[in-house]
């Protein structure tokens, strides 16, 4: 008589029982351990900052979809190990699974290219949705962040969507300080010491100006002549501003070295951009 899985049903041990509850038992203590390991991943940080707080919450969903995928794998694996005991062959579905896993990786190689991509990006802190960042030619603010792609509005208010997995050398605009650099242009026959003094007190009016104070970090400070040649001489000041607003205080800068040009009778020279 053509032995079968039914039959074979009848024929269950002790040691069969023994066995399962082995590897139901093995199966919740490697979820327990996965748990665990994710729940490292989110670390909540102290500051209260809008940027913090969504890089704990990004965090916490990779931690979740990675929890998540680990327990589809254990009890998969644990379904297989467990067919045996009911008299059936694991080899057919390891090879089934086997293909199928192979065939996937094939067809969704770039796809896990830009998980992975995502996983270091929100791991290492590179950037959290509210940054602004550069990538390529892109410039703009993140506005979603997910483990496949980023979306970021550009200056020109478009969306635009970049693989995590292509984006291999990215500038995060938004931390710590930005920096900028004005070059003043002016004719060969104005005074120099003249013109940088000019310079130093459109300078020192910014940095004394209480409105502007929480824009500033450090300067503007006058660097001196940046070049020079037969119709004049570049002027450069340099300063460092709260994140992605150093537009806004180079025209700032801009305007009052106008003013102040104009007060003293110094004479811009056009030819410089």
């Amino acid at each position: 008589m053509m032995s079968s899985p039914f039959t074979h049903f009848f024929d269950f041990t002790i040691l069969n029982a023994l066995h399962l509850a082995g590897i139901l038992v093995l199966a919740l203590i490697c979820i327990r351990l996965l748990r665990a390991a994710t729940n490292k991943l989110v670390k909540p940080t102290a500051a209260q900052s809008k940027g913090a707080q969504q890089r704990d919450q990004q965090v916490r969903e990779l931690a979740d979809k990675v929890y998540g995928t680990g327990c589809q794998v254990i009890w998969i694996v644990a379904v297989l190990t467990a067919l045996p005991e009911f008299g059936i062959s694991m080899l057919p579905a390891a090879v089934i699974a086997g293909a199928m896993i192979l065939g996937f990786s094939i067809a969704a190689q770039d796809t896990i290219r830009d998980a992975i991509a995502g996983f270091h990006i929100v791991t290492e802190d590179q950037f959290v949705t509210g940054d602004t960042i550069q990538a390529g030619a892109t410039v703009g603010r993140v506005e979603q962040l997910t483990l496949r792609r980023t979306v970021v509005r550009d200056g020109r208010g478009a969306l635009v969507s970049l693989s995590n997995g292509e984006m291999r050398s990215l500038s995060n605009l938004s931390r710590d300080w930005s920096q900028a650099f004005v070059d003043i242009g002016v004719a060969a026959e104005m005074p120099l010491e003249k013109t940088l003094q000019a310079l130093e007190s459109a300078a020192a009016g910014l940095r004394s100006d209480a409105a502007w104070s929480q824009a500033l970090v450090d300067g503007p400070r006058v660097l001196g002549v940046q070049g020079f040649d037969q119709t004049g001489a570049t002027l450069r000041l340099q300063v460092r501003t709260a994140p992605t607003r150093q537009d806004e205080v180079c025209r700032e800068l801009r305007r009052r070295i106008h003013m102040e040009f104009q007060r003293q009778g110094i004479v811009v020279d056009e030819s410089q951009p």
